[in-house]
């Protein structure tokens, strides 16, 4: 048992007794950490307001036996006032907070993860309220590609050809991407071509172009794609998105 430093996001937080706080955090060095901040709910208690979602700081945490460790001291490095203050990208937010607590492991670090959570919250922060869902949809596909379950979108999953990603193929999550027309026997749903680009786009590097693109029906299904393989690959609703009537 010893005190240790760690640079964390905020993930979730829940009551614990009359006082305290469970606190969860993504960290670079430690993967996700589980831990108590006591007496935060009190008034006047130092940490209030330092540790709500999606807050990125700096800890100083005790390491206990158990499986909660105890926040003694911490540091604010950003609020993301610009997602606070916006309830459409409040809820992006906790959905893209929501995935990362559901496949960050515990005490393992993982900083290509932590560094892809907080560009894309520096980002859902700074950018027009519109772009949001291209913000959290580039997000979650590049999150699949970093757990190795990147899919298959330069051709068929199946034959492995480009000539027949046409009008008419489809997008299987099962099948692990798009499947051509002549492939698909009636698997997965159709996606268009245009769509397809936009997948594409944001996979092969280029999201800064895709968060440029105006909304339209192609953006809109990359939008609800991303969500849907997040949920095929994490076996659960996102509860964050509800509200939006998208899960």
């Amino acid at each position: 048992m010893a005190l240790y430093r760690a640079e964390g996001v905020v993930l979730r937080r829940w009551k614990l007794g009359e006082a305290d706080r469970i606190i969860v955090f993504a960290s670079p060095e430690h993967g996700q950490i589980r831990a108590v901040a006591r007496g935060v709910r009190k008034t006047k208690a130092k940490l209030a307001g330092k540790l709500d979602p999606p807050a990125h700081v700096a800890l100083q945490l005790y390491e206990t036996r158990g499986d909660l460790d105890i926040v003694t001291q911490v540091e604010t490095i950003e609020r993301y006032d610009g997602i606070r203050d916006n309830f459409n990208k409040l809820v992006r937010c906790m959905a893209m907070l929501e995935t990362v607590e559901q496949t960050m492991r515990e005490r393992e670090n993982d900083p290509e993860l932590f560094t892809l959570l907080v560009r894309a919250l520096g980002t859902l922060s700074d950018r027009p309220e519109e772009q949001s869902p291209m913000v959290m949809a580039g997000f979650l596909v590049k999150l699949l590609a970093h757990e190795g379950l990147e899919p298959i979108t330069e051709a068929c999953a199946e034959c492995f050809e480009t000539t027949n990603l046409v009008a008419g193929m489809a997008f299987s999550i099962g099948d692990g991407g798009v499947l051509c027309t002549e492939c698909r026997r009636g698997r997965g749903a159709t996606i268009t071509p245009d769509g397809l680009a936009v997948l594409q786009m944001m996979l092969g590097g280029h999201l800064g172009r895709a968060l440029a693109l105006p909304q339209s029906p192609a953006t809109n299904e990359v939008d609800h794609l991303a969500v849907q393989m997040v949920e095929y690959h994490i076996e659960r609703r996102l509860k964050s998105l509800v509200v939006l009537g998208q899960t």
